[in-house]
């Protein structure tokens, strides 16, 4: 005689018109007070009882709402939908777009609990092939954060992704900075773009361009204050950003600058150009108070600030003895550039670090370390005030 299962342990039989095993569990109430039954099926009776064994396993592990067909299309998708609440329209925008481009496509169908670490490893090893090391840390963070989100409800039993290391990519594009001959032609060329003043201000300070698209005139001061003690010169304050949150990168991002003479000319200029472009626009001009703004009045777009940068490239590559190939750059290497620039100059890294608005030297250091000086002079130059040079001996 069949032995009698013990309470808890759940129910077998026959299904004849399904002609398969049917495995049933139940696993207590909803907070409805509806009673919690679920079932699984097999060919045979081995297979079912595997299956109920499993759904009692995942029961004690504490998952036993889990969805045994919940995929990583699932997981993405409920992520994608509730767990970017609040982030920036843009943002969302992207991570939809990794994860409709590179995570569903390859591992959208794998049930989420079957999901193992050789599987995300082959995964990114396979897109090492065609992604920069960038784009595969931000495809990985869009899978873990996914998978985070699905084994915090309960959907699965670990986060094998954040088992995983992301593996050298392609190289990215180079950062590259103007060199000083490149950048005072840049700056002629623009002389009759409509992003004149933008770009001055751009090479001449270092901003960001999420910085300089949300500039207001009530943070720009064309005059200062030459009575003041000390001296208080031409200065924009850099207080704003296009983030959602409008606050800058940073906490020392938020930065005060002096502006170059040049700088001030140019933003006088730009405040002319813009008087004018209100009258032209009429009743469709949008008063936002910023500095730089489409005709009529809008915040700029980044997408039709770098299309206008190339053009003035373009023009900066006619003239005699620079070159220049416009598509190959983008307006934030004015940012580089003026770290360049400064660096050969002589400028210790401490200020260029505190012009820039990084968190620290070191982060100068690692995202610009291609236009940091190499050749460290201030002890040479201070021992050679001292000592003074040696003449050289007479042959």
């Amino acid at each position: 005689m069949t032995k009698r299962r013990s309470r808890g342990d759940g129910g077998l039989h026959w299904d004849e018109k399904r002609q398969r095993w049917i495995a049933t569990a139940s696993l207590g109430y909803d907070p409805s007070g509806k009673r919690i039954v679920k079932r699984a099926s097999g060919k045979t009776k081995t297979a079912a009882k595997a299956k109920l064994k499993e759904v009692l396993r995942d029961f004690e592990d504490g998952l036993a709402i889990a969805p045994t067909g919940y995929t990583v299309r699932d997981a993405v998708t409920d992520w994608l939908a509730y767990g970017l609440s609040g982030r920036d329209k843009s943002t969302v925008e992207t991570n939809t777009i990794l994860c409709n481009t590179h995570v569903i496509p390859s591992l959208g169908a794998r049930k989420l609990r079957d999901l193992s670490a050789d599987d995300v490893d082959r995964w990114l090893a396979d897109k090492s092939k065609v992604l920069s090391t960038r784009s595969l840390e931000a495809i990985r963070s869009c899978l873990n954060r996914a998978v985070k989100r699905a084994m915090a409800r309960d959907k699965v039993k670990r986060n094998v992704v954040e088992l995983c290391s992301v593996p050298a990519g392609r190289p990215g594009r180079p950062s590259k900075s103007l060199t000083l001959n490149q950048a005072d032609a840049v700056l002629v060329a623009a002389e009759d773009s409509p992003l004149y003043a933008y770009i001055v201000v751009s090479l001449l300070t270092g901003g960001r361009t999420e910085e300089m698209r949300p500039l207001r005139w009530d943070h720009v001061d064309l005059d200062g204050n030459p009575t003041a003690v000390p001296e208080i010169p031409p200065h924009i304050a850099v207080w704003r950003s296009v983030r959602s949150s409008g606050d800058t990168k940073t906490r020392k991002s938020r930065r005060t600058l002096a502006l170059p003479g040049r700088a001030v000319d140019a933003l006088k200029i730009q405040r002319e150009r813009q008087g004018w472009q209100r009258v032209a626009a009429g009743d469709q001009w949008q008063e936002c108070g910023l500095v730089f703004t489409s005709a009529v009045g809008t915040e700029l777009d980044a997408a039709n600030v770098r299309r206008e940068f190339r053009k003035v490239l373009a023009g900066a590559a006619q003239i005699p003895g620079v070159d220049l190939t416009p598509h190959e750059w983008t307006t934030r290497e004015t940012r580089t550039s003026f770290v360049s620039i400064l660096s050969d100059r002589g400028i210790p890294l401490e200020e260029i670090s505190r012009l820039v608005g990084h968190s620290s030297t070191a982060v100068t250091e690692e995202v610009y370390r291609k236009q940091i000086r190499p050749v460290i002079q201030t002890g040479a130059t201070a021992m050679d005030g001292i000592f003074g040079t040696p003449v050289p001996p007479e042959r």
